[in-house]
């Protein structure tokens, strides 16, 4: 080992990697109690737990490489995004986890979608028609859904793949019962391109529009958080202009 690497650090958890062993350290400790049970029921390739210590959890790091990264073009190919779908689809097809979803009911997640568009608007950081085109494609999302099994934070850098495989999905700490949908926008957010590599997988019965919605949702939501939290919305690829590739 020749050094620590600090994956992610801000106010809320912070992540280090050495050697082959990633040390998480959160704040609030039901998200660590998710992850680890969320891991032990997934039907998918999950990293081995190494040990816990409230309030680190020690986790080995899984074979392969991360799909891509936002913002960035991915090198992965169209098998491996298939891969990935089929993996989603066999979660979602899971037994539901026997605790409550961790994400915004309808009606709090309209509420905060309000509350966000009015700060994004009123602080200038976003012109108003952009907003308000986006918030209105983002009205899709806003329906009741069956609840499944769900990642519920299933960025592009937490699946891994190998030799067109997946060889895990990591990051499990927002895990319960969710729109499934959300997982999938998750997922191919400012990789819009390869939502169709991933239906390939996962099946293509699901609503397009629904997941376009979640596109403008979840950007809208994120920016004041990202902005506030050392992260970039504005760099080229990512929530910015995701809204924006809908005008």
């Amino acid at each position: 080992m020749d050094e620590v690497e600090v994956v992610v650090a801000h106010s809320e958890r912070a992540t280090l990697r050495v050697g082959d062993v990633f040390l998480k350290v959160d704040a609030d400790q039901a998200r660590t109690a998710v992850e680890v049970a969320a891991m032990a029921l997934a039907p998918v390739p999950t990293p081995e737990v190494l040990w816990r210590n409230p309030p680190v959890l020690a986790i080995a790091a899984v074979p392969g490489r991360a799909l891509g990264s936002l913002g960035e073009p991915s090198t992965a190919s169209s098998a491996a995004w298939a891969a990935a779908g089929a993996a989603i689809r066999k979660l979602h097809e899971a037994p539901l986890p026997p605790w409550p979803g961790r994400g915004r009911g309808l009606a709090e997640l309209t509420a905060d979608l309000d509350r966000e568009c009015e700060w994004l608007v009123t602080n200038g950081v976003l012109p108003g028609d952009l907003v308000t085109r986006n918030r209105r494609v983002a009205e899709a999302a806003l329906r009741p859904w069956t609840p499944m099994f769900t990642h519920g934070d299933l960025q592009i850098t937490h699946i891994f793949v190998d030799d067109d495989q997946v060889t895990g999905i990591i990051d499990w700490s927002e895990a319960g019962p969710g729109d499934p949908l959300f997982d999938l926008a998750t997922l191919t957010l400012g990789h819009e391109e390869r939502l169709g590599d991933v239906l390939v997988g996962y099946g293509t019965d699901v609503d397009l529009d629904v997941i376009r919605a979640w596109w403008s949702l979840r950007s809208l939501l994120v920016i004041r958080w990202l902005s506030e939290h050392g992260f970039d919305p504005f760099a080229p690829g990512c929530e910015v202009d995701v809204l924006r590739s809908r005008m």
